[in-house]
C-alpha cells in the first residue's frame, strides 16, 4: 500500500495495492503488522457500516473522553471524507482537511485519537465500513456543527441532509474545554 500524509499530522490516506482483472477485484484492507508498520497503531476492536442516501452529511462526531481512532473506507459509492483537529494546544487546532473515498479508489482514511470526523455522500449512495479502537460511548459522544462557520468546511452540497443530532452539534467555539482532548 501507498501511504500519503496528510496536513493534519497523524491523519493518513491509505491507498491499498488493488489487484484487478475480468473477474474483478482483490486488495488487502487490512493487516495489522502492514497498518502498524505504516503508522496506524491502535488495536480496532468495533466495526461500523453505514448507509446514506445523496445529498447526506453525517458528523463531525467524536469522543472524549474515551477517544477513537478510525479506519474509515467506502464499499460503494463515494464521500467526501471530513476531518477536523480539535486537539486544545495542536498547532493546527481547529483546521479540516478532505479527502475523496470510493468504492472506485479503494482509498482509506486513518484518524488517530483527537479528530472530529465527518462524511458527505457525493453521489447516489454510500456505504461506509470503519473500525473503531474502542467501543461507542453514547456518554462520552461529541458533536461539532456540520456548518461551523469558524470551522470552515466546503460541503459540496448546497441544500444537505442532515440529522437532527448533528444540526443541534455547537460550534467549536462554544464546546466547552474539558469535552475537548489535549495535543
Amino acid at each position: 500500500m501507498t501511504v500519503h500524509e496528510t496536513d493534519l499530522r497523524g491523519v493518513l490516506l491509505l491507498a491499498p495495492k488493488t489487484f484487478a482483472d475480468s473477474r474483478g477485484f482483490f486488495f488487502e484492507s487490512y493487516n495489522f503488522e502492514r497498518y502498524r508498520d505504516a503508522g496506524v497503531l491502535p488495536v480496532f476492536i468495533q466495526d461500523n457500516v453505514s448507509y446514506s442516501g445523496p445529498g447526506v452529511i453525517r458528523g463531525l462526531h467524536y469522543q472524549f473522553p474515551n477517544s477513537q481512532a478510525k479506519l474509515i473506507q467506502v464499499l460503494e459509492g463515494a464521500v467526501l471524507d471530513v476531518v477536523v483537529d480539535i486537539r486544545r494546544g495542536s498547532p493546527t487546532f481547529g483546521r479540516w482537511i478532505s479527502k475523496e473515498l470510493s468504492s472506485e479508489n479503494h482509498h482509506q482514511l486513518y484518524i488517530p485519537e483527537g479528530f472530529a470526523h465527518g462524511f458527505e455522500v457525493v453521489g447516489a449512495h454510500a456505504l461506509v465500513s470503519y473500525k473503531c479502537s474502542s467501543p461507542y460511548n453514547p456518554a462520552t459522544e461529541g458533536t461539532i456543527r456540520w456548518d461551523d462557520p469558524a470551522v470552515g468546511i466546503k460541503w459540496r452540497s448546497p441544500d444537505p441532509i442532515v440529522s437532527e443530532k448533528d444540526r443541534a452539534g455547537i460550534t467549536l467555539a462554544d464546546m466547552p474545554e474539558s469535552r475537548l482532548p489535549l495535543y
